[in-house]
């Protein structure tokens, strides 16, 4: 059988963080729901501004929602007024305050989600699923990716039985914690079902920020 891991979680306290930052004993399930309500909302609300993630920290009596996204503008609205509108219907889900945070995905070509998106769009639009698959990886690696690979399954160009079919670029270390992964998964609805794309993006390696512990010293030794 395979041994297939996330590679998000298999990376967390090495060289990733959690995407929800809180810890409570007695509340946990009614703040758990609260987390899933506000990023339904995130991604019904922000559908076209290309938001990769979401990380939501609690402390004190107030929520730090930041969006990760790679169009700011359409986030932040004229004015700021698509900011407040979302921030208002973000406190309406919490009895806490809010707080919003919009960080800018620089390279989109760099990031999983934002790839595996793009290939669902151009597949619900009917263009052939390799041609999406090879622009999108000579894209990643004209940006500065170390390896990518990407892989479709379903009814692809309409079949009748679904097949999977994959593309690879460069290398792609999974079993490797110091290497940073970015990884997406999402559905392209098309007229004769849904396509599952999956994406992975090697952007080379991260120093662990864990220190090691000190060494204790021997009895009878100097320290």
């Amino acid at each position: 059988m395979g041994h297939k891991v996330h590679p998000y979680g298999f990376r967390l306290g090495v060289t990733r963080t959690w995407t929800a930052k809180w810890y409570h004993d007695k509340e946990y399930t009614a703040l758990l729901t609260e987390d899933i309500a506000i990023r339904q909302l995130v991604e019904k609300r922000l559908a076209n501004a290309s938001v990769s993630g979401l990380e939501i920290e609690r402390n004190f009596g107030q929520v730090t929602v930041t969006v990760h996204t790679a169009k700011p503008g359409i986030v932040i609205g004229k004015g700021g007024q698509n900011v407040e509108i979302l921030r208002q219907q973000i406190g309406a889900l919490t009895k806490r305050k809010v707080k919003l945070e919009i960080k800018e995905i620089r390279q989109p070509e760099l990031d999983a989600y934002l790839v595996a998106t793009n290939i669902s769009q151009q597949l619900s639009r009917r263009i052939a699923f390799k041609k999406a698959m090879k622009q999108s990886i000579q894209r990643s690696m004209k940006a500065g990716a170390k390896g990518v690979k990407i892989m479709v399954s379903g009814r692809l160009g309409g079949a009748e039985m679904s097949r999977r079919e994959w593309d690879r670029e460069g290398r792609i270390p999974l079993g490797t914690l110091r290497a940073d992964i970015s990884y997406g998964q999402v559905h392209a609805h098309t007229t004769y079902g849904r396509i599952g794309v999956k994406v992975w993006i090697y952007r080379g390696d991260v120093t662990p920020s864990r220190t090691p512990a000190p060494v204790p010293a021997v009895a009878g030794q100097g320290a």
